[in-house]
């Protein structure tokens, strides 16, 4: 079978600026591939590449060709395992470029099937969770607006970027925009330990659910000292990026934020899913900013979550892809019936 490959870069405006503690963005850089067989049949994916993890949109199209060839070499696309495997032996770094590929492999598959993905893996729709909306940093102000604003359209469940010498007065801002709305808060590596700490016992009054990624992924006793006196459950993202990383967050976090852009890839995060589970910690999927061509990949796996935190769509200005519905941040795996990923290119 031959499958012939293409990829482009695509410039999304998001709806408002983005600042987390240790950077701005006003645009996401995604890279779109597409795979279609003999029939015409087409896959989609899209690469959201971070430079935090050592990829950029320019990074990704360097190593694509390579990763392509691949691709256009194999006589049956159904053979994810075999695929993913040589895609790791070409590039052994560049997840998100693997990753956009087993996206839009696993959406040509389930449209070659007549399947939604979910029900390609087995996958129950009436267990998913629902999806956090993240609050970015800014002034106070602006800030309980933004809240304001999300908690008018639906959104129940709020995510809060902290790592300021605000960050008590933004929570406090912020609880009392959603008094009744579940709070979560992250530091993306902001606090020392010590900080950590002092700073978790305030939040705990605000009645907060969990705090992700309190002290940098490079002081892993640091995670573990926070863990250990923490008076919140602890989410480890940029300590847990691959699989090998389970193991070594086990004791240190209650829960693992796994990230397909981090992972390589939907197989590889489904892995990453069952070795949580086998070392005791529950599991969330978070996202890049990111169009529908990869969230609606990453809404498939929420059967098998804890938590989720996929609003990386709703935060663009225009997504020129449809994907999985998000209404109010519940995913509507059971409304999909959409083979493949679910995504589909606007016309409008």
């Amino acid at each position: 079978m031959t499958l012939e490959t293409s990829f482009e870069r695509v410039t999304l405006d998001l709806d408002d600026p983005f600042t987390i503690s240790r950077e701005t963005q006003t645009v996401a850089e995604n890279v779109v591939v597409r795979i279609t067989d003999a029939d015409g049949t087409t896959g989609i994916g899209a690469a959201a590449p971070s430079s935090h993890y050592g990829e950029t949109a320019a990074t990704v199209e360097s190593v694509l060709p390579d990763l392509l060839a691949v691709v256009e070499d194999v006589d049956d696309p159904h053979s994810l395992d075999r695929i993913e495997r040589r895609l790791r032996e070409t590039v052994r770094a560049n997840p998100a470029a693997r990753c956009t590929i087993s996206i839009a492999l696993h959406d040509l598959v389930g449209k070659r099937l007549d399947l939604p993905l979910y029900r390609y893996w087995g996958l129950d729709p009436s267990e998913t969770v629902s999806t956090s909306y993240t609050i970015g940093l800014d002034s106070v102000e602006r800030m309980r607006e933004k809240t304001a604003t999300a908690v008018d359209a639906g959104h129940s469940i709020l995510k809060v970027k902290l790592g300021t010498e605000r960050d008590r007065e933004i929570v406090d801002t912020v609880r009392t925009a959603a008094p009744d709305a579940r709070i979560r808060v992250d530091a993306n590596e902001a606090w020392t330990p010590h900080e950590a700490i002092d700073m978790i016992e305030t939040l705990a009054a605000f009645d907060v659910e969990f705090v992700e990624q309190p002290v940098p992924a490079e002081n892993p006793e640091g995670l573990e000292y926070v863990h250990e006196r923490s008076a919140l459950p602890i989410a480890a993202d940029e300590s847990c990026v691959t699989l090998a990383d389970v193991p070594r967050i086990a004791g240190r976090a209650d829960i693992a934020n796994i990230k397909l852009m981090k992972c390589g890839g939907l197989r590889e995060a489904k892995r990453m899913i069952h070795a949580a589970r086998a070392h005791g910690l529950e599991v969330m999927l978070g996202c890049m900013i990111e169009s529908n061509a990869a969230i609606a990949a990453a809404c498939h796996l929420t059967p098998l979550l804890d938590y989720a935190d996929l609003d990386g769509s709703l935060l663009l200005a225009d997504d020129p892809y449809t994907g999985v519905a998000i209404a109010d941040g519940a995913i509507d795996l059971a409304g999909t019936d959409r083979p493949g990923i679910g995504v589909r290119e606007r016309t409008d």
